[in-house]
């Protein structure tokens, strides 16, 4: 997230307000065979990072992307440059 830490909160922002954000797209995805979701047609951890970016960079301060495929393998997504 880019932003400045409020001084009171000492956050940049509340996680309810990025989980409710990124719900939408949770539901979108959870429990779907991501190649049926449009866009998703290769879901490679860096397609899907981009994907997410995608449609959450408009509604919160983004400075990355993470996707794990587990605990050692996944990919970040920083954006276009």
């Amino acid at each position: 997230m880019i932003g400045d830490v409020d001084p009171a909160t000492g956050w940049l922002m509340d996680f309810a307000e990025i989980k409710a954000a990124f719900k939408p797209l949770l539901d979108q995805l959870d429990h779907y065979y991501l190649n049926d979701v449009p866009g998703l047609e290769n879901p490679t951890s860096e397609v899907l990072a981009k994907w997410i970016w995608d449609r959450l960079i408009d509604q919160l301060p983004l400075s990355a992307v993470v996707v794990r495929e587990t605990c050692t393998s996944g990919c970040i997504y920083r954006g276009e440059k």
